[in-house]
């Protein structure tokens, strides 16, 4: 296996230990992006059961991003053929489209693990996360910016909590 894969799956497993550790700082982000956001839609006024109902798919989506992150979940059972499919589909599935970000996140982790060593993959999981952020928020929020929608805000919000939280990074939602 090269370096370049290795350091791709260094950062799925970063990306998940950091949220997992901080899940309940995530969870208090989001409560702060869904009213920021819905008074931004001119949505305010919801209904307290409405709003905990996006706030929970907010938080579910919390808990998917980190089995998806998991190192050791269902995704890695599969071979690569299989799991190309899986891609494949997954790509199909999602409103948002994320190839292009998926491409520039595997292009810069071989840039960055060409000439590397082994020894250097803790530094090189930081800089990777630190260039492209956690995959595939750059496309979620891209994607929600171009035509905002109800049913988008919980993947929008998660996404702008873990660019924030997570990686360090501002968003358009803060």
């Amino acid at each position: 296996m090269g370096l370049a894969r290795i350091l791709i799956k260094a950062y799925y497993e970063q990306l998940h230990d950091q949220m997992a550790a901080d899940r309940d700082r995530l969870a208090e982000r989001i409560d702060q992006l869904l009213a920021g956001e819905l008074d931004r839609q001119g949505l305010g006024s919801m209904d307290v059961e409405r709003l905990d109902a996006y706030r929970q798919a907010s938080l579910a989506f919390i808990d998917e991003r980190i089995e998806t992150y998991n190192p050791i979940g269902v995704q890695y059972t599969f071979d690569r053929q299989t799991n190309h499919r899986a891609a494949d589909l997954e790509f199909e599935l999602d409103w948002y489209n994320s190839r292009e970000e998926f491409e520039e996140l595997v292009a810069a982790a071989k840039s960055l693990a060409s000439g590397a060593s082994e020894d250097a993959l803790p530094d090189l999981v930081v800089r990777l996360i630190g260039e492209v952020g956690a995959f595939p928020d750059r496309s979620i929020i891209r994607d929600y910016a171009k035509a905002p929608a109800l049913q988008k805000l919980p993947d929008y919000v998660v996404a702008c909590a873990i660019e924030r939280l997570i990686c360090g990074r501002d968003t358009p939602a803060g």
